[in-house]
């Protein structure tokens, strides 16, 4: 095994000498073990044949068991502690007869236990009468006669292959022992390829995932939906229940911000707070693994009771700490191994590169904007107020010159006009002068910001309308959520609808489907509508803020003629 935790490339010197010894072991048998030599070489040839690992074991069983003669066929492969069995595969029994049986051995006791503690030869006529058997679990089929050897990879024990119930009753001979030996060398050398190949496609898996991150995070998308990516392609390529990726709490500790998982809804928003010692490990650049996050006592949160084996992981790059990346699998599935550690430990530090360069790449777009809003303010304050100024005096002492009633009240209501038209001009350019560290706390003053900032590219403010108490019934959490969906809906009324009309309600009174009380966003316009086959990516992001909070989004019809345009509905509760 490499420092990396890959298995080294098999010498072929090991591979000559293993065969050597092997046919050594055959020299001066009789002829009827000689005889056998061809089904023992076509055994070989068998077992050699494929490099996926699993079906190798498959294989092997299988070609030993017809190699001896015998009905059943065990690999049962050895743990990282080398104290008892992380995998058992099996031949000769149904997969109704293997789910009747239930738990597969875990070789800690008993004679399977026995033989991953003392590796060696083992030939019985009866195994049941051996002083080490501890008894077959209910379902299990009759076994008598049983045969086990170990199989070696590079020096190191493997596993142990069992044969149990020679055909026709009668026990295992020294001849099958001999024999089933020499299958076992070669499958020795078969594993080695496979765990190669397998560890291999593995590193290539990992790699192609970073790859995947790093594109979704620099390509200026969303930054929840690359959080997303990099939480989906975790759980992917760790074969984990989630992927999930933590970012440092305002109030100290890791806030759960992307998920992963069958039901993400329950995460996002949980924080595990700053007192716990695992959150200083990961924020100090350690990586933690736990065998059993439910029994784990430093895992404080009610989500580690559904899961196992889990990774923590720490998102660092360059001395910074970021934030982490957790891969919890299962309660009761397999630990991960050190290859897996050790890719998943290169996959988070590239994914916080990525994380890093993204965030930089934001901030020069932010500041680029800022830049670009700062030119637009002053050109309306400079430019734009001052000429429609100059154009009210000039319409007023028009008013006053002129002896029609008409006129006057005509060009009277163009002043007004006028008026309002700077005060909402002087509105935007507040808003574009305002930083966002400078954002108020209520939600009120927050949608009629984004109302107000949208007006600028739309050319005209959306009508906008609040129903309820609207600042003290709508938490923060939901309040920011909903302020990023109204931003979202705007923007894509903008880009896409080409709308004269936008109507914002704000709705804190809403009945939800389920009868609960909730808030209510619409944002309505008289825009084209949404063409069949358009990107919908922006329609996801606002389901899925939606849907972390309980709620929902849909799409209903606009305000135009016969109800032409959209309307987006997002809901959630309380």
């Amino acid at each position: 095994m490499s420092a990396q935790g890959v298995p080294d490339v098999p010498n072929p010197s090991d591979h000559l000498e293993a065969a050597t010894q092997a046919a050594r072991s055959l020299r001066g048998l009789s002829t009827e073990l000689t005889a056998r030599v061809p089904q023992l070489l076509e055994a070989m040839r068998s077992v050699g044949t494929g490099l996926e690992l699993h079906s190798t074991l498959d294989r092997i069983c299988e070609t030993a068991a017809e190699l001896a003669g015998a009905r059943y066929a065990a690999l049962g492969v050895v743990d990282q502690e080398r104290d008892g069995l992380a995998d058992f595969v099996t031949y000769g029994m149904t997969e109704e007869q293997v789910a009747r049986i239930g738990r597969l051995p875990d070789g800690h006791h008993g004679l399977l236990g026995a033989l991953v503690t003392d590796p060696g030869p083992v030939l019985l006529g009866d195994l049941t009468s051996d002083p080490r058997f501890a008894g077959f679990p209910a379902d299990h089929p009759t076994m008598r006669s049983f045969l086990g050897v170990p199989v070696r990879v590079q020096g190191e024990i493997f596993g142990n292959l069992y044969l149990a119930e020679k055909h026709g009753g009668a026990g295992f001979s020294d001849y099958d022992l001999h024999m089933v030996r020499v299958l076992a060398t070669e499958a020795g050398i078969a594993i080695g390829n496979a765990r190669l190949y397998e560890a291999a496609r593995q590193r290539e898996r990992w790699i192609d995932g970073s790859v995947a991150v790093t594109t979704a995070l620099l390509s200026g998308g969303d930054a929840d939906e690359a959080l997303t990516v990099v939480a989906e392609q975790a759980r992917r390529l760790a074969d984990s229940a989630a992927g999930i990726v933590l970012l440092p709490a305002e109030e100290g500790g890791l806030e759960i911000v992307a998920v992963s998982a069958d039901d993400p809804s329950d995460s996002l928003g949980v924080v595990i707070p700053p007192e716990s010692p695992i959150v200083a490990r990961l924020l100090a650049g350690k990586p933690v693994f736990i065998g059993d996050a439910a029994s784990d006592p430093h895992m404080v949160t009610r989500l580690a009771r559904r899961y196992g084996p889990s990774m923590l992981l720490p998102l660092h790059s360059g001395g910074r700490v970021l934030g982490a990346l957790a891969t919890p699998r299962v309660r009761d599935a397999k630990p991960f191994t050190e290859a897996e550690r050790t890719l998943a430990s290169q996959f988070a530090s590239q994914a916080a590169l990525a994380l890093m360069m993204a965030e930089t790449q934001r901030d020069r777009e932010r500041l680029a904007v800022y830049e670009d809003r700062d030119r637009i303010a002053r050109d309306l304050h400079d430019l734009v107020i001052q000429r429609l100024f100059a154009t009210g005096l000039m319409l007023e002492s028009a008013q006053r010159g002129s002896v029609v009633p008409e006129v006057r009240t005509g060009v009277s209501r163009a002043v007004d006009e006028l008026d309002v038209t700077i005060q909402e001009i002087r509105t935007a350019i507040f808003a574009l002068q305002q930083g966002p560290a400078e954002a108020p706390s209520g939600l009120r003053t927050r949608v009629l910001r984004e109302i107000n900032m949208a007006a600028v590219p739309l050319g005209f403010k959306p009508e906008h309308r609040f129903v309820g108490p609207v600042d003290s019934l709508v938490g923060e959490l939901t309040g920011k959520n909903l302020v990023a969906a109204l931003r979202e809906a705007l923007s894509n009324a903008f880009r896409h609808a080409r709308a004269s009309r936008i109507e914002v309600v704000v709705d804190a009174t809403a009945e939800l489907g389920d009868g609960s009380r909730g808030v209510r966003l619409s944002v309505a316009d008289d825009g084209v509508g949404i063409p069949a086959g358009g990107r919908r990516s922006g329609l996801r992001n606002l389901k899925r803020r939606a849907e972390s909070l309980g709620g929902t989004s849909r799409i209903e019809p606009g305000l135009g003629e016969d109800g032409g345009g959209t309307t987006v509905v997002w809901e959630a509760p309380l």
